[in-house]
């Protein structure tokens, strides 16, 4: 039996081709019932809808490009997931571009929407690629552009984030709440909006508890290494508790606590952030920041393809929810002075 066609599923289904067509590429504006009817019989026939001859048709590409900061990161794999799932089911491949934070690298990959390569980006990273900029000062949020992860208003493109402010209050409030006062805080690059928003919530919050003048922060680059040497300059200075902006820096702190001869949590806690899939096999299980991963991709993409489709997004900044995950790497407060009594000793 041959390929299935659309004039197959319409018939089977009742209904007229631009109506299944509609189904595939914009289900939110069929009637639920219409909807599932064509679905049960694309299912049951195997239509697969023919991309190319629409790329022909439409001259697009039927890819979409995500540029990711560092793609050996495993937070960035789960958003890139759920962009390719929600591209996949719009009719679009994913090419994936590693910028490794170089704003030249960042350009080339911007080069390929400006070319038509690709017919839209979802970049993770703060940074708007500098060639963009005369396509978003001409055609504004009509620009096939969104940002995932990082948002910063000045580059006024849609984004789909959480609230990092929030999210580093909590990670503070619950440290707290356990009698922590000293509180070491490693961030990432201050030049990441996401970093800033973290730490803005960190602080405030620790004001609110009158233990401000008691924080100490350290800029990380959010890699292990960065955070192991900063933790070890905490830890020397007496804290008893340490919230790291993400979960490799907290790997970093876990083994800077290890290596002074200190546990954790009885001597010190930790609070990463992201909620990698691996951080609940940590050893102690990290208490950390959930994020919902896969969703920041999936919704980037699903509001780049509304803009493709030519409906201005209803929402131009996605806000998801976070949640605290609290594990056995935090705990009540230490006696500093049986801590460091044990330093002294090593």
């Amino acid at each position: 039996m041959g390929m299935a066609t659309i004039i197959q599923v319409a018939a089977q289904a009742g209904v007229s081709t631009a109506t299944v067509s509609r189904v595939l590429s914009q289900p939110d504006r069929v009637a639920a019932d219409t909807r599932e009817r064509v679905m049960t019989v694309v299912q049951s026939l195997g239509y697969r809808p023919n991309v190319a001859a629409r790329s022909l048709r439409t001259r697009r590409s039927a890819k979409i490009l995500v540029t990711v900061p560092d793609i050996s990161n495993p937070f960035f794999a789960s958003v890139i997931r759920g962009a390719e799932e929600a591209a996949r089911d719009a009719g679009y491949a994913v090419v994936i571009g590693d910028t490794r934070h170089d704003p030249a690298i960042e350009d080339r990959y911007a080069d390929m929407l400006t070319r038509g390569e690709v017919d839209g980006l979802v970049f993770l990273d703060h940074r708007l690629p500098a060639g963009l900029i005369p396509q978003l000062a001409a055609r504004g949020t009509a620009a096939p552009v969104v940002n995932g992860c990082e948002y910063s208003a000045e580059t006024g493109v849609p984004s789909v984030h959480i609230d990092n402010a929030a999210a580093g209050g909590d990670a503070i409030a619950h440290l707290v709440a356990l009698g922590h006062h000293d509180i070491g805080i490693v961030t990432g690059p201050l030049n990441s909006p996401i970093s800033r928003d973290r730490l803005s919530g960190a602080m405030g919050a620790a004001r609110h508890h009158g233990v401000d003048d008691r924080c100490m922060v350290r800029i990380g680059d959010y890699s292990a290494q960065s955070a192991f040497g900063h933790a070890r300059e905490l830890i020397a200075a007496g804290v008893t508790a340490i919230f790291c902006f993400n979960d490799e820096m907290a790997i970093g702190a876990l083994h800077a606590i290890r290596r002074a001869g200190l546990s954790c949590p009885t001597d010190i806690s930790v609070v990463g952030f992201d909620d990698l899939p691996l951080a609940r096999f940590f050893d102690p299980a990290l208490t950390t920041v959930a994020q919902p991963k896969n969703m920041i991709g999936r919704r980037a993409v699903e509001l780049l393809v509304d803009i493709l489709d030519g409906n201005h997004p209803q929402v131009d900044q996605v806000t998801l929810p976070h949640q605290l995950i609290v594990r056995d790497s935090t705990g009540p407060a230490a006696d500093t002075l049986k801590y460091k009594s044990k330093l002294s000793t090593d």
